[in-house]
């Protein structure tokens, strides 16, 4: 657990917002960076992951905030959100450094936060394979004997590769 500077400023559909409000009275924020491929392009295991959030009622009432959070602009966000009928929350960090702080830059994870009054602390952060553990389609395919199937993969002679 370490402590974490507060004074990003995020856009949201509602107007700015710091690291404290993304809270939204809860002690726990858990965020998700979603990619910044530039202009009308988005992630496909970012999209995917955020396909998998949907009913965030449980986590809520474990005093618990999920938000999304990206470096395009909020136009781009909200229009994709839109067209993939999500409902998470969503917010822009273009323009602070909260991402490179992070340690994603232009890339992806995961991280955990604690309230304590006013003091932020990071309790966990994961990238790559650390993310899709989340992923109930992963977890599936990872049990299967063929797995994801990924043309990256190290599989055996024969076996099929997407």
């Amino acid at each position: 657990m370490v402590r974490f500077a507060g004074d990003y400023i995020f856009e949201g559909t509602t107007g700015s917002l710091t690291l404290l409000d993304l809270f939204d009275g809860r002690t726990q924020l858990v965020v998700y960076q979603f990619m910044d491929l530039g202009p009308d392009d988005f992630c496909p295991g970012c999209t995917n992951f955020t396909n998998n959030v949907t009913n965030l009622a449980m986590i809520n009432a474990g005093d618990i905030t999920f938000v999304n959070v990206s470096n395009m602009p909020l136009s781009q966000i909200v229009a994709y959100q839109a067209q993939m009928g999500w409902s998470v929350p969503f917010v822009s960090s273009r323009g602070s450094t909260f991402s490179d702080d992070c340690g994603v830059g232009g890339g992806f994870g995961l991280s955990v936060f604690l309230r304590d009054g006013d003091e932020i602390y990071r309790t966990y952060f994961t990238t790559s394979r650390g993310v899709d553990h989340l992923l109930f389609d992963a977890k599936i395919m990872d049990l299967t004997p063929y797995g994801r199937q990924e043309a990256w993969e190290d599989s055996p002679p024969g076996w099929p590769q997407q």
